[in-house]
C-alpha cells in the first residue's frame, strides 16, 4: 500500500502538468473542474498495484467520484484523491495519506531508488 501511495504522489505532479491544471486563464466553472478531476481520474485509474495484477480502478481503490478539482487561483489548483485500501483494517491508510502523498520530498527521495522507479514505471505503464 506504500508503493501504491507513493505512485499516486509521483503521477499526481504529471497529472497536474499532462491535463493542462497549470494552464494560465483556465475557466472558474464547475465544470471545468468537473472535466478536470475525470482527466485526473482517467490517469490513475490505469495505475496497477505492485503487489497484485489489477488497476487501481479494478481493485475499486478509486473511482470517478473519488477524485476532486478545486481552483485556488489563476495557475494552482487543488487535486483531491480519496482512495479506499484493499483491506478495510489497513492500518497504513492515514500513514499514506498523511506522511506519503503529500511530503514531495519522501516521494523525490523514493523515486531516486532504481528499482522503486522501475515498479512505478511498470506500474504507470499504458496496456497494450
Amino acid at each position: 500500500m506504500q508503493r501504491v501511495s507513493g505512485l499516486l504522489s509521483w503521477t499526481l505532479s504529471r497529472v497536474l502538468w499532462l491535463s493542462g491544471l497549470s494552464e494560465p486563464g483556465a475557466a472558474r466553472q464547475p465544470r471545468i473542474m468537473e472535466e478536470k478531476a475525470l482527466e485526473v481520474y482517467d490517469l490513475i485509474r490505469t495505475i496497477r498495484d505492485p503487489e497484485k495484477p489489477n488497476t487501481l480502478e479494478e481493485l475499486e481503490v478509486v473511482s470517478e467520484s473519488c477524485v476532486e478539482v478545486q481552483e485556488i487561483n489563476e495557475e494552482e489548483y487543488l487535486v483531491i484523491i480519496r482512495f479506499t485500501p484493499t483491506v478495510p483494517h489497513c492500518s497504513l491508510a492515514t500513514l499514506i495519506v498523511n506522511k506519503q502523498i503529500n511530503d514531495k520530498e519522501r516521494v523525490a527521495a523514493a523515486m531516486e531508488n532504481p528499482n522503486l522507479r522501475e515498479i512505478v514505471e511498470q506500474c504507470v505503464l499504458e496496456p497494450d
